[in-house]
């Protein structure tokens, strides 16, 4: 073996890696023609799921292109060459598409389970690097995923051709994503443990405090007693509603301060004098995300939320949705 490289050729060869893998990927723009649009109608005409296969470095890349199917609306999943000669064939239906992936093309344990797909009537989409392989000509389309040489000096490696064919599968994943119209919502479905599912999903109502929580009063309500209620609920605030439960306006820190400045009588004067009656409010249905940006914008708090009627509901505060992961 030998003696490892100084540490001024470090940088070299790392940059020298890079180029050969963006030199690649871009010869891969050439080799996108009718057969990717052939591969993705097969999956699209479909009605089972997308089995993705491979043995080895390309074994780890199939996974990933299966988990980035599988997340951007194509239901898919990752079987193992070999495991399927030993009975995980059985998870694979004539209803499905299978892609397989071989740089090769003559992957025995690939090989040893296509002549059972094909009788079984699956799709079968191969992604190689000789579209004269024994893979590529047995496949229904074969996705040319070839490279000059790999990054690696001594051509051995897999290096370039899995960065190539993971590209190609991303290729593939994004174009089923825009055909079938997948929204960001349905991303986030498929995504509830992270932040951004909880803010494409977690509506007001989820988090909102109802009931007997949310500060409430008369319009006729002296300011000494409304300020026990805000005292008691302990939101800043509190709503101003009629007799019909509608919400009239709501009377805040700021608006004690301003009744503060004109020196005014707190156990005689009516709240209804001091509230703000063009407050912000929010639907129960909306969007916590938006919720945030109305306090943000308004630089406020807390929020009322009401109905169609403009019946306080709840009220949401500003630490609701730093609890929920949404600020």
């Amino acid at each position: 073996m030998n003696a490892p490289a100084s540490a001024d050729k470090h940088l070299g060869s790392a940059r020298r890696t890079v180029t050969l893998e963006i030199e690649a990927v871009r010869g891969l723009l050439e080799r996108l023609d009718e057969t990717f649009e052939r591969a993705c109608g097969i999956i699209l005409a479909g009605d089972g799921r997308v089995v993705v296969t491979g043995m080895g470095k390309s074994g780890h890349i199939a996974n990933k292109i299966a988990a980035t199917l599988a997340s951007t609306g194509t239901p898919a999943f990752y079987v193992h060459p070999a495991e399927a000669s030993h009975g995980d064939l059985g998870m694979i239906t004539g209803r499905d598409v299978v892609l397989a992936l071989s740089n090769s093309g003559t992957t025995p344990e690939v090989l040893t389970i296509v002549p059972l797909i094909k009788r079984m009537g699956a799709g079968l989409i191969a992604m190689t690097g000789r579209p004269d392989s024994t893979l590529a000509r047995l496949a229904d389309v074969n996705l040319d995923v070839g490279v000059t040489a790999e990054a690696c000096p001594l051509d051995l490696a897999p290096t370039s051709s899995t960065t190539v064919a993971l590209v190609m599968g991303d290729a593939l994943a994004i174009a089923l994503l825009e055909a079938r119209g997948f929204s960001a919502e349905d991303f986030a479905f498929s995504h509830p443990g992270g932040a951004l599912g909880r803010k494409l999903l977690l509506r007001v109502n989820d988090i909102m405090h109802q009931g007997r929580e949310i500060p409430r009063v008369p319009p006729r309500t002296r300011i000494r007693e409304a300020l026990l209620e805000m005292t008691a609920k302990g939101f800043g605030m509190t709503t101003i509603t009629d007799d019909d439960g509608r919400l009239l306006g709501i009377f805040t820190d700021g608006d004690l301060r301003r009744a503060l400045d004109r020196g005014i009588d707190f156990h005689v004067t009516p709240i209804a004098e001091f509230m703000t009656a063009d407050c912000k409010t929010v639907t129960g249905d909306a969007l916590a995300a938006h919720a945030l940006h109305v306090l943000e914008e308004g630089k406020i708090s807390s929020l009322v939320v009401v109905d169609e009627q403009r019946r306080p509901t709840g009220v949401i505060h500003l630490h609701d949705l730093l609890r929920a992961g949404i600020a």
